[in-house]
């Protein structure tokens, strides 16, 4: 068995999330060998290494799970909220494994979002270098015009910096708002609100249609169902997509 940092195999394990997992860390409450670890990087053996967590030994490896949810709006996606707010984990029901969501969707976002114990997965889906394309349906107020389709094109600057180019659909423009089909590769907070603000076009309605090779299908808000292994597969071949060409616009100018 190859060494592995630390904060990896908790991550891995389900114990946290990578950053939760360095916060454990941090905060003296992982040890390996019996001395308390703090320090980030630490390479470890799961064979070799007896690792402990608040004085108890690191689980066994839990059965992988792999859940699509059809986020509704109104849900937070983390384990709880100090304001009461309900969190997306509250819908999962019948499932005892502990579960992350494989990225964020915002409290008023609805759309598509995979929950998994498979740390592995997820941090490879996250990390940037693989540019996992994610597809949002976006109501937007107002007509948009085709100078502000090609601004979200070519790429915005934000305030924490200039966007990729994204893939843009629009599927329907009138007076009283437009409907576009936005696909980004990036992962910023509030990313696609923020372009459409951007463009003077706030977004009415938002919600992700897809996840790399994953789409919403027939679930409606709330529901949700177990991936497939042809699905997880796919899932953990994703890779850097080639460029893509020719931009197809619907709809009739108004």
């Amino acid at each position: 068995m190859a060494e592995q940092r630390l904060q990896k195999l908790l991550a891995e394990r389900g114990i946290a999330s990578r950053r939760a997992a360095e916060a454990m860390i941090a905060g003296g409450r992982v040890a390996v060998n019996g001395a308390i670890v703090r320090e980030m990087g630490v390479k470890v053996n799961e064979v070799r290494d007896h690792i402990t967590i608040d004085d108890q030994p690191l689980p066994a490896m839990p059965r992988l799970r792999y859940i699509l949810l059809h986020k509704p709006v109104g849900y937070i996606c983390a384990a709880r909220d100090e304001r009461g707010k309900k969190s997306v984990l509250s819908l999962i029901k019948g499932v005892e494994e502990r579960l992350y969501p494989v990225g964020r969707l915002d409290y008023d976002t609805s759309g598509l979002l995979l929950l998994s114990n498979d740390g592995a997965l997820t941090q490879a889906l996250l990390h940037p270098a693989r540019q996992v394309d994610k597809t949002y349906e976006a109501a937007v107020a107002g007509p948009v015009s085709a100078a502000d389709l090609d601004k979200l094109r070519q790429g915005l600057i934000l305030a924490d910096g200039l966007c990729a180019p994204a893939q843009v659909v629009l599927k329907r423009r009138g007076q009283g708002g437009s409907l576009l089909e936005i696909t980004i590769h990036e992962g910023r907070k509030r990313q696609v609100r923020r372009m459409c603000e951007a463009i003077g076009h706030p977004a009415l309605r938002l919600r992700r249609l897809r996840l790399g090779s994953l789409s919403l299908g027939g679930l409606k808000p709330g529901q949700w169902r177990e991936l497939n292994p042809r699905e997880v597969r796919e899932l953990k071949q994703e890779k850097k997509p080639e460029k893509k060409q020719g931009i197809k616009q619907h709809g009739k100018k108004s």
